[in-house]
């Protein structure tokens, strides 16, 4: 099957198994899926499930999924732009503020950030998300206080974030070039635009020049006195000579009660 976005199709059934066993779905669970390509995990989804939609871009990919799914009553094809589409308006409209709901897919590694994001910064989050991804982006996104980056900071904030298991490039086809990570991150603080808005303003002014210590960031970044910040971040109980990628969720948070 040609596909126009360079898809890598999962081929392993071992690690279907094991995405459906991290999963643990309940009959009483909906599953939004993200890129189902041929249906291979959309299939397993429908076994244990109450609901599954799938959204696809592709538009090649679509008579496949429609005809595979055609007798399957718990399976929905969406023919949408997972980046585009209303995202607020289709949890409404499947009530899922009153239904246990989980974002399960083996997504485009090009898009994993923003859709990561995307669901996190709902009022509605689900209850897991649970991503098949580039085993490189699941390490930074999961990493510990002394390797975080603005990626590792914007999903903890949130929720944790742990890598399952690994999964190596040959199983899928075509073959990408680098192993894949199934990461599971389970969403513990709700979205507030305004509060939110702030913390990610003084996280990216702490990350916005990577060698330079976290005084000399904030400093500049927020155009404020030297000597006021380094007070500031002194008074979160943090060494000014610190760099961004040492400070834990916790420091974070600290710091921008401060600023």
């Amino acid at each position: 099957m040609p596909t126009k976005l360079g898809q890598n199709f999962l081929r392993n059934t071992t690690v279907l198994e094991k995405i459906i066993k991290t999963s643990d779905l309940k009959d009483d669970d909906f599953v939004i899926e993200i890129g189902p390509g041929e249906g291979v995990l959309t299939e397993e989804l429908s076994k244990y499930a109450n609901k599954v939609i799938a959204i696809e871009l592709d538009d090649n990919l679509i008579p496949l999924l429609e005809k595979k799914f055609a007798d399957k009553k718990n399976v929905e094809i969406i023919h949408d732009d997972i980046l585009k589409i209303n995202l607020s308006e289709l949890i409404a409209g499947y009530k899922l503020q009153t239904t246990n709901y989980k974002l399960i897919a083996n997504i485009p590694y090009y898009i994993t950030s923003p859709i990561i994001r995307l669901f996190l910064e709902q009022t509605i989050q689900p209850k897991e998300i649970i991503l098949l991804i580039q085993k490189e982006v699941a390490e930074r996104i999961a990493a510990k206080a002394g390797q975080m980056s603005i990626l590792a900071v914007s999903v903890q904030y949130y929720g944790s974030a742990e890598i399952m298991f690994e999964v190596d490039k040959n199983s899928f086809f075509p073959v990408p070039k680098v192993d894949s990570a199934v990461i599971k991150i389970i969403p513990q603080k709700k979205f507030n635009k305004e509060t939110d808005k702030k913390f990610f303003r003084i996280v990216k002014a702490g990350f916005s020049a990577k060698r330079k210590t976290l005084l000399n960031n904030l400093a500049s970044s927020l155009q404020l006195d030297k000597n006021a910040v380094s007070a500031k971040i002194e008074t979160a109980g943090i060494s000014p000579t610190v760099r961004a990628q040492e400070l834990s969720i916790e420091n974070w948070k600290k710091l921008v009660k401060l600023f």
